[in-house]
């Protein structure tokens, strides 16, 4: 069933808040991932790309993912430092884009993230040369036992220097709500840079 129609005092003056509400309620009635996100840049042709990765922290510099620099959203991100980002949570009919320009994480950021993942996750890391062809997985597990032998099982893994964290610094915000008919309310902040305290708020056509 459709929710009402949403109105300016419920989104409020900070898109930052209003994520973290929309979040917390999709946490409670996702069954999966509910800070999975659609993460869509271009290449160097202009060619665009997408995929789904993991919000891994977000606060009102940006939001915030990991991945391999060599990977193809790595490469991509490097060489066109700006992206869009898609919420999308149907047990609240509900999602969130997000655009603006890209950096990347401080070491500190990067290596608190990294030692904070599971033992086999931080062996990925090093294992996993992202989006290069794999002639056989046998392959790749074979590299998986070596790094487990190399690291033991007690040795500490340093983050690889080629797997960090990249934050979205947004310009735009928009908020949609599922509404009766496909008319739904989309709320659309924008702000002048990335260091503007200050949004500007409008009500958009379905």
């Amino acid at each position: 069933m459709s929710r009402p129609t949403l109105t300016l005092d419920e989104v409020g003056p900070d898109p930052f808040v209003t994520f973290a509400t929309w979040l917390k309620a999709a946490t409670e009635t996702e069954p999966n991932d509910p800070n999975a996100m659609a993460l869509a840049t271009v290449d160097e042709a202009g060619m665009p790309d997408v995929r789904m990765v993991l919000l891994k922290g977000f606060d009102p510099s940006g939001f915030v993912f990991y991945t391999n620099f060599e990977s193809a959203k790595g490469q991509e991100l490097l060489g066109q430092p700006r992206a869009g980002l898609c919420f999308h949570w149907k047990t609240q009919r509900r999602q969130v884009r997000v655009r603006g320009p890209v950096e990347i994480v401080s070491e500190v950021e990067a290596d608190t993230y990294y030692a904070s993942r599971p033992r086999g996750s931080r062996i990925g890391a090093w294992a996993s040369d992202q989006s290069r062809p794999l002639e056989d997985r046998a392959v790749l597990e074979a590299r998986i036992a070596e790094l487990e032998d190399r690291f033991g099982p007690e040795g500490d893994i340093a983050r690889p220097a080629r797997w960090s964290g990249f934050r979205v610094r947004p310009l735009e915000i928009e908020f949609w709500q599922d509404c009766a008919y496909r008319l739904h309310d989309r709320f659309r902040f924008t702000r002048g840079g990335v260091d503007a305290a200050a949004w500007d708020i409008a009500r958009l056509y379905p």
